[in-house]
């Protein structure tokens, strides 16, 4: 991306021309990414302004700006503003009369106090304000003021800066399902650490009721040997991997559960279940997998659909695939989301021109994504209505022989309704 530099019109009063009584202005209005900003400038973690939960146990019940942002300020004024490039800032005494909170506006004010010919220093007074007019910081500088003017124009290039918060994004995705009622959850054969771990941490949050679908000795010796607390989670005993499918995917048809989620067993086991024609999980539109990327260099999430189930669709099955892709994004608060199509052809397909194809290669573990956002996306296959194949569905689809490709195992799982 090309960045066009900005251009400034830098000019200063010099020591000749500052007069007693003569004032400039700044505005700045604290965001949540000037905090963090300035707290990994300066290595400052104090949880009072980085961690919002401590924050509302404080004295002020809020997160609030360091001291020295509204500091940091000030030296803004005097360095480009009054007197201007070619400051030198000497001295500074600071007193802080109350906190700044984010979403405030500070006006930044220097006024020249004194002057002193012999060294061509400036004592400015230097007052902070709120938008309520409340004095935040009030205190004096002492400057070595220019005494070559300055007067032209500048090309400044700055580099874009822009965070990466992880966790902040995960906490989003935790706001939306709070004050939800938990959803009943068929977990299916989750007999290893990750597999049974997510949908406990999911049910100890509030966020699934989760029924364990497998062989109830083998699921209590893995929650034995990892510390996995089953206090309050309902156990339904299957026999075996494909015991475990058929019987997950009939407690979500009779409504005895209303999400699906993958434990350890192969997909091709869980997804026969689900795509069986007598009494599997379809309905009129197609099923489809989504990629939910989370792009360092991207500021929001990233869909990539479907790379996973449909190997040859038609084109009124992408129609299905984007509307999937589609309800997912709003389910995780995207409102309208832009989708952008590639295709490895040039030419398009439809029913006429060839026969739809079985969905062969199948999507990642889902019960090995501990966070909502794999119980939410999950979820919604699972809350479409069973419904009976109409006359024109394809045969069940087998097995493929083929290895599925390599998937990141934290952001993907089958999405929406499984289709005929």
């Amino acid at each position: 991306m090309n960045h066009q530099p900005e251009q400034r019109y830098l000019v200063n009063k010099t020591f000749d021309e500052i007069r007693i009584g003569d004032s400039a202005s700044l505005k700045r209005t604290l965001m949540p990414e000037d905090v963090k900003l300035f707290a990994i400038l300066t290595g400052d973690l104090n949880p009072a302004v980085v961690d919002p939960t401590f924050s509302e146990s404080g004295m002020f019940r809020e997160v609030i700006a360091h001291g020295m942002w509204s500091g940091s300020l000030i030296s803004t004024v005097l360095g480009t503003q009054f007197p201007g490039p070619g400051t030198i800032l000497v001295d500074q005494t600071l007193h802080f009369a109350r906190p700044v909170t984010i979403g405030d506006t500070i006006t930044i004010t220097v006024t020249a106090k004194q002057k002193f010919d012999h060294n061509k220093h400036v004592i400015f007074d230097c007052v902070c304000t709120n938008q309520e007019g409340l004095q935040v910081v009030r205190g004096t500088a002492e400057v070595l003021a220019p005494t070559e003017k300055v007067s032209r124009l500048q090309e400044v290039h700055m580099p874009e800066i822009r965070i990466d918060d992880k966790h902040e994004r995960y906490i989003h995705l935790l706001e939306r399902v709070k004050g939800l009622e938990p959803i009943p959850t068929a977990v299916a054969h989750p007999c290893d650490q990750e597999s049974l771990k997510g949908p406990v941490m999911a049910f100890q949050a509030g966020i699934i009721e989760p029924i364990l679908v497998g062989p109830e000795n083998k699921i209590r010796a893995v929650a034995e040997e990892f510390g996995i607390d089953l206090h309050g989670i309902r156990i339904v005993h299957a026999a075996h991997s494909h015991d475990s499918a058929a019987l997950a995917v009939s407690l979500v048809r009779t409504g005895d559960a209303e999400a699906l989620m993958k434990g350890s067993l192969h997909t091709d086991e869980l997804m026969g279940e689900v795509v069986a024609r007598a009494n599997g999980l379809r309905t009129n539109r197609r099923i489809s997998h989504v990629f939910l990327m989370d792009v360092p260099t991207y500021h929001r999430p990233l869909l990539i659909t479907d790379a996973a189930i449909n190997i040859a669709p038609t084109l009124e099955d992408k129609v299905d695939i984007i509307q999937n892709a589609i309800d997912l994004a709003h389910i995780i608060g995207i409102p309208e989301p832009k989708v952008a199509i590639l295709s490895a052809v040039e030419t398009r397909r439809s029913k006429r021109s060839t026969r739809r194809s079985s969905p062969r290669s199948m999507p990642p573990p889902c019960a090995r994504w501990p966070t909502v956002a794999r119980s939410r996306a999950a979820s919604s296959m699972a809350r479409s209505p069973s419904t009976t194949p109409s006359p024109s569905s394809p045969p069940r689809p087998r097995a493929s022989s083929r290895p599925s490709p390599a998937m990141p195992k934290s952001w993907s799982c089958p999405i929406s309704n499984p289709a005929t």
